[in-house]
């Protein structure tokens, strides 16, 4: 007999991790079904992509829009009659990326040897919990192809806002690196010259020109020591990020800041009902979607509220009271999560409030980013007027006597 690592929910909803000795997968899978569980996966001890790659530990992530593609591909293959498992190997023999291909060999040799292909995605450990999720509420239901068509419209959507943000974001970017290297210039070549050319002339020189030239020598006689410091508390700060009191100092401040934090607040909230739609058309039980959305939200202030949403749920409450103490969720939103399980169709009013806060997500970065970089351009504006006037005041004095 081999040991098995199961994921389970019991008749309660409840969401369980145990171990079991069975003979073969499905034997395990058939007896825990008999019993009345729920299995979310049956992993065999020892057996994961890790033993077939030395070097997984290191492996990239595949990218989203590959992993997109990939879906539709496969999706219309299904579509189009052909077997799960010839589906699965005609992509693979397509497949030029050698990473994603060997990924897809294992996946094909676990769904001919008996496992669900939700079973055989999620022991890869590198694909979305939801995206396992929601195949194994297809496979359970019997409509894979819906769901596929659901998750790649889910992703599709994500990919979009958040290739919003960073494109808002390139600019002021630009600006601000262009600020740092313009500073660093002055500093570093153009002062040091005028202050060479000064001291040969042996004259007094303006307060706002000796100011200057004390800031570059300063940042040049401590460069080097500058940098180390930095470096030191560079890796001192990664460390304690990594560290869970420091992520959850961190995630608390993300929350807090101003603006800033508001329209992350909303940016995460809304990537969190976009995901719970998707969960919950695809037919997976509320409990088992709110831990999924919980452990994919990449904050642990978040988290947290999540998980305790999830045991009053698992109590009796609805989600919008469970949610409404968190701190963490919109007042907005609780109301129309309210709604949506008033009319029956929370996956749908779930689907509209991530839309409204993506829009609100985007009316804040524009509005934000109107004010950002007028800012950013009077910075560098003044800054470049203080050093011209600093550099060239002395020059204005000295032939102002000459000519008197």
């Amino acid at each position: 007999m081999a040991e098995f690592f199961c994921r389970l929910a019991d008749p309660s909803g409840r969401v369980v991790n145990a171990s079991y000795n069975s003979v073969s997968e499905s034997e395990l899978r058939r007896r825990l079904e008999d019993q009345g569980f729920f299995v979310y996966s049956v992993r065999e001890k020892g057996k994961s992509l890790s033993t077939l790659l030395p070097l997984s530990a290191g492996r990239r992530k595949i990218k989203s829009r590959e992993f997109v593609i990939f879906n539709q591909q496969f999706l219309a293959l299904i579509q189009a009659g052909l077997p799960i498992l010839k589906s699965l190997e005609l992509l693979t023999q397509r497949e030029k990326d050698e990473q994603f291909r060997t990924i897809l060999l294992d996946i094909s040799d676990r769904v001919k040897g008996g496992a669900l292909l939700s079973e055989a995605f999620e022991a890869q450990g590198m694909f979305p919990r939801v995206y396992t999720a929601s195949l194994f509420a297809g496979e359970k239901s019997g409509g894979l192809e819906e769901v596929l068509a659901r998750f790649i419209q889910y992703q599709k959507t994500v990919n979009a806002t958040r290739n919003k943000i960073k494109t808002a974001l390139t600019y002021p970017s630009i600006l601000a690196v262009l600020l740092v290297v313009l500073v660093s210039f002055l500093l570093a070549e153009v002062v040091p010259r005028f202050a060479q050319f000064y001291a040969g002339m042996d004259a007094a020189l303006p307060a706002m020109t000796v100011l200057l030239v004390d800031i570059s020598q300063a940042i040049r006689g401590h460069l080097i020591a500058g940098m180390l410091v930095s470096g030191v508390l560079l890796v001192v700060l990664t460390m304690w990020a990594r560290s869970i009191q420091g992520r959850s100092h961190i995630d608390r401040l993300k929350l807090k800041l101003p603006v800033i934090g508001e329209v992350w607040s909303k940016f995460l909230f809304a990537q969190l009902s976009r995901t719970l739609s998707t969960l919950l058309s695809g037919g997976t039980p509320l409990v088992g979607s709110l831990e999924i959305v919980a452990d994919s939200t990449g904050n642990r202030v978040v988290t947290q509220a999540l998980n305790r949403a999830v045991v009053a749920v698992r109590e009796g409450q609805s989600l919008s009271r469970s949610l409404e103490p968190s701190g963490v969720v919109p007042e907005v939103a609780i109301e129309m999560i309210e709604v949506g399980e008033s009319s029956g169709n929370l996956s749908e009013m779930l689907g509209h409030v991530a839309d409204f806060y993506d829009e609100e997500v985007n009316t804040r970065l524009n509005q934000l980013f109107t004010y950002i970089e007028p800012i950013l351009l009077m910075i560098l504006a003044i800054i470049v007027a203080f050093v011209l006037i600093a550099l060239y005041l002395p020059i204005f004095s000295l032939s102002s006597r000459l000519v008197a």
